[in-house]
């Protein structure tokens, strides 16, 4: 990464959010929007991983750490650590369909199926590949809950449900209660079901979509066009998946048909401890995608405050700088899904919290301030640091994530992503009732929006985790209530979640989202000043990976 060149081209825009002044010791909201407007311009190209929007990006996040005074915390001594993505995009299908007792049945590629790979193949292959319904997908032998039954999967494309087995479970069926009922688990995760069906062997994987099930429409699911990215892997550690993604409902229904088999009657059965998979008698699949694929260096940023007495435990804060990049032209002719609030916002949040705690006494612990890429992508710069840990996870005390702040308002209350996790949540209560704030649990945990930010990436390291984010619940505004907090989240995800439209405008009030990052940055601070750890709580599916940490450290 060469510092100087990168800086240069963000010099004149430094100047508009630098400050040489004494600090104030409050997250300033025009310093915040400041940093936002600058990010989401159109200087920065929409901010996609591997392009020119990137490196001034990563130069123009390193010009700001080194404004407000921090060191630098990657790898030797640098600025940034380096994260190798393999970006795939498929071709035009020679073949992909399935064949039948009653014939072929072509598939056609959005309207019925999306897929994508993960493999840096020439060509995505399987040849005749036995297709089998594996339920939910789900191994979990802490939960009594196995799908898979022992079958060898190897060579098969597996279908499966999205979300957990209890997500439909009626009062007194076997799932109901084994896994959170309408709050997903990372068992209900996409992301899950793909990595369970590699482990098993098979050679694709679809899952059956379910617009509730999932939380989104088939709109959002083919949005990507065929497009994937993941973390550059070893030859032996490649996905078996040649293929993964998507049947549509109606495409399902037919392709079960086709082998005497009714979807529904099958789904209820999947919520049975006793389900064992089902193959589709008679049902092959056969798919020839030509497959361009690249490698793509991108970077983390990571600063820091080093500690005074504890330097060697870490809080973190973090955000992620990546958006989509270039797009088709919206209404008003904008081509780059710039992320000004997703995650702009996030960015410009832990910059003042960076300056604020830098105008304070050095914390007894070191204080790191990281800004992910390719979290769109997968969550895989924090992913990659996770794996590749500049400062051990079991000396890391915790993860404070923003991604996505309400731009409406003061806000009556703070939302809670991840009811039952760990002790931050009983923090987060304290801290809000001295802003005159009330905590309200997330309005539809059944989304799995505790799955789905990069604070998750250290959750499944054993680390506590916050994640501050306005879209798990309506806010209830100071003007207007909830009614006013449910509009905010109905147009933004409605109209500019990873749209053009996601941009800064004169019509955000700031006041909330200030609320939150005060909130997030007092956690931090008292973190840092103190020799507590967090705790996950009984119950919770990461506590088993933190009492080894804790063994570790003690």
């Amino acid at each position: 990464m060469k510092t100087k060149l990168l800086l240069a081209p963000v010099a004149a825009l430094l100047a508009t959010v630098s400050h040489s002044a004494v600090a104030k010791e409050a997250i300033d909201a025009d310093r915040m929007v400041a940093d936002v407007k600058t990010l989401a311009s159109d200087t920065f190209e929409g901010r996609a991983p591997g392009t020119v929007g990137e490196e001034r990006t990563i130069g123009y996040l390193i010009a700001r750490f080194q404004d407000i005074g921090l060191q630098p915390a990657g790898p030797d001594g640098q600025w940034v650590q380096k994260v190798p993505l393999l970006h795939t995009t498929l071709g035009a299908p020679k073949t992909l369909a399935f064949a039948g007792p009653k014939g072929a049945m072509p598939v056609t590629v959005g309207k019925d199926v999306y897929v994508s790979t993960l493999r840096p193949d020439d060509t995505a292959r399987i040849a005749g590949a036995p297709v089998v319904f594996v339920g939910y997908g789900v191994n979990a032998p802490e939960r009594g809950w196995d799908d898979f039954k022992g079958m060898d999967l190897k060579g098969k494309l597996v279908v499966f449900l999205i979300n957990d087995p209890d997500f439909y479970a009626k009062k007194g069926e076997p799932a109901a209660g084994k896994f959170g009922g309408r709050t997903m688990t990372y068992y209900g995760r996409w992301t899950y079901k793909f990595e369970e069906a590699a482990r098993q062997g098979a050679v694709g994987a679809l899952i059956v979509h379910d617009t509730a099930g999932a939380g989104y429409g088939w709109n959002v699911v083919t949005s990507p066009g065929g497009e994937n990215y993941d973390i550059v892997r070893e030859a032996d550690k490649l996905t078996s998946l040649a293929l993964q993604g998507w049947l549509s409902a109606d495409a399902s229904t037919r392709l079960f048909a086709s082998a005497g088999l009714d979807l529904a009657r099958l789904s209820v059965a999947a919520r049975r401890t006793d389900f064992k998979p089902v193959e589709l008698k008679g049902v092959t699949f056969d798919a020839e995608v030509p497959v361009n694929h690249e490698e793509v260096m991108s970077h983390n940023v990571l600063a820091q405050i080093p500690g005074t007495n504890r330097k060697d435990e870490v809080v973190m804060f973090g955000a992620h700088w990546d958006a989509y990049g270039k797009g088709a032209p919206d209404a008003q002719g904008r081509i780059y899904r710039a992320g000004a609030n997703d995650d702009g916002v996030g960015i410009a949040g832990i910059l003042d919290i960076a300056r604020v705690m830098k105008s304070e006494p050095a914390p007894q612990r070191t204080v790191v301030f990281a800004a992910w890429t390719a979290e769109e992508r997968g969550l895989l710069g924090s992913e990659f640091y996770a794996a590749n840990p500049v400062f051990p996870m079991e000396k890391t005390v915790a993860n404070l994530t923003i991604d996505v702040l309400q731009t409406a308002g003061a806000a009556n209350d703070v939302t809670l992503i991840g009811k039952g996790q760990d002790t931050l949540e009983d923090d987060m209560v304290r801290v809000a009732a001295t802003q005159g704030r009330r905590v309200t649990v997330e309005s539809l945990p059944e989304r799995g929006l505790f799955y789905r930010a990069d604070h998750f990436s250290f959750a499944k390291r054993g680390v506590p985790v916050m994640l501050m984010m306005g879209l798990a619940g309506a806010a209830d505004l100071k003007e207007g209530g909830v009614k006013a907090g449910q509009a905010w989240i109905d147009a933004y995800t409605g109209q500019c979640y990873h749209q053009a439209c996601d941009a800064w405008s004169p019509d955000w009030k700031m006041e909330g989202a200030v609320q939150d990052v005060e909130l997030i940055r007092t956690i931090g601070e008292e973190l840092a000043g103190s020799a507590k750890w967090p705790q996950w709580k009984p119950g919770s599916e990461f506590k088993a990976a933190r009492d080894k940490s804790d063994a570790v450290r003690k």
